[in-house]
């Protein structure tokens, strides 16, 4: 995969980097390890994401070695960029410890997982248990009620700490969907999430048309979505679990 490198040099930890795009692109912040992993194609971490707007401003998290680096993810196109440290560094105002606020105290023993997965019990058979299968068997963690729940568990409950403590949000939309009351719970907390930038909502469309997508939440229709009568759900998952690692995968 093509991609634009921008080398920082030796940062310190809080300086802010400025990247000015000429379209939408991915743009990872890396520091020396991480970026030698990612231009070999290995799995890697990093800062930032899908960026559709322009100039991107990312912190550095600690001091160091770090890279910018700006691709299409594959995707034909053409991009140019360039990247600038702003002058100053980003000093956060605390006037009370974050740690007295409960609702961001994380305990450490605390699941984090890649992605939710909501939807109609109808459709577990033939799309959401073998998609969910196909995705943890690329390398993701994966909140599904059936491999989550118990006996005697709060659904409401773990549904929330699940949304909450997921990177991604896939709402497999379906006419049983449309009808269900705890699957529409769930997709109100996964567009809260999306429209706070919290979290990505990946929708996919089982068996229904535009028209009724648009029906039902003409914003949901607006949403770049993926089809099971377009592609397979391995298909589907392979893509999944590239755009989640930023990295290639085969399933």
């Amino acid at each position: 995969m093509q991609f634009i490198k921008h080398d920082l040099g030796n940062r310190s930890g809080g300086e802010i980097v400025e990247v000015t795009l000429s379209a939408a692109a991915n743009v990872r912040l890396m520091d020396n390890s991480n970026f030698q992993s990612y231009r070999s194609g290995r799995r890697h971490r990093y800062h930032g994401g899908y960026a559709k707007k322009s100039p991107v401003r990312l912190q550095i998290p600690r001091s160091g070695h770090w890279y910018v680096t700006v691709d299409l993810g594959g995707y034909s196109g053409k991009v140019s960029s360039s990247a600038r440290i702003l002058p100053g560094k980003l000093r956060p105002f605390v006037e009370t410890p974050l740690s007295t606020i409960p609702s961001l105290v994380r305990n450490e023993n605390d699941v984090q997982y890649d992605v939710f997965i909501s939807h109609a019990s109808e459709d577990k058979k033939d799309v959401v248990t073998p998609l969910a299968k196909a995705l943890q068997a690329g390398g993701l963690s994966v909140w599904y009620d059936d491999f989550e729940l118990k006996i005697g568990d709060s659904l409401r409950r773990n549904i929330d700490r699940g949304i909450a403590s997921s990177r991604f949000g896939i709402v497999v939309l379906s006419k049983a969907f449309f009808g269900k009351g705890w699957p529409n719970y769930e997709l109100d907390g996964l567009v809260t999430k999306s429209v706070d930038g919290d979290q990505v909502l990946l929708p996919i469309w089982h068996s229904i048309t535009k028209d009724e997508v648009v029906s039902y939440s003409p914003s949901l229709a607006d949403k770049l979505a993926r089809n099971t009568t377009m592609q397979t759900v391995e298909e589907i998952a392979e893509e999944i679990v590239e755009v989640v690692l930023g990295e290639p995968v085969e399933i």
